[in-house]
């Protein structure tokens, strides 16, 4: 996996102009079937990959939290959100809080997360491939290819049934 992890930047970077040209033709005209599509190849690939093995996305790249994530997670801390906020978070050019550093603080060396049971929101849907209205999401993909080995192998064979 770590190999593989190495590679995929610029396997990711090879592909940007084609996967582009894809996603903007995907938005145009999204298929009628494409969520339904989107879902079993998400379920089929993480039925083949154990995110343990990699947590590249933890190591390399922080979510946004929302305000209910912050309450979440800080109770769970036995932290007051504010305590939280300081000590984890900042807030980005976009306004949004994000981690103050990466890795992630909450990934542990054996890649398990010890606030699992209340991460974020976006860590939750990470990599968003099976989220509804996917052709909307192109950019995250987009983000996502280089990070995720899933996401990257999703999206190749998602371009076997659209591209003709």
């Amino acid at each position: 996996m770590e190999e593989e992890i190495k590679k995929l930047p610029l396997e990711a970077k090879k592909k940007y102009t084609e996967n582009k040209k894809f996603f903007s033709k995907l938005r145009k005209k999204p298929p009628k079937d494409l969520d339904i599509t989107m879902q079993r190849l998400h379920e089929e690939e993480f039925q083949r990959t154990d995110c343990l093995e990699c947590a590249n996305c933890c190591k390399t790249t922080g979510p946004l939290l929302r305000d209910s994530d912050i309450i979440r997670i800080a109770k769970h801390l036995r932290l007051k959100p504010q305590a939280f906020i300081s000590k984890y978070l900042r807030i980005d050019e976009d306004n949004d809080y994000v981690l103050q550093e990466l890795p992630c603080p909450f990934l542990g060396a054996d890649n398990y997360c010890s606030i699992y049971d209340v991460r974020p929101k976006a860590c939750r849907e990470y990599p968003h491939t099976d989220r509804k209205k996917f052709h909307q999401i192109s950019d995250i993909t987009m983000k996502n290819m280089p990070i995720c080995p899933a996401a990257f192998r999703i999206v190749e064979e998602m371009k076997k049934y659209y591209i003709k």
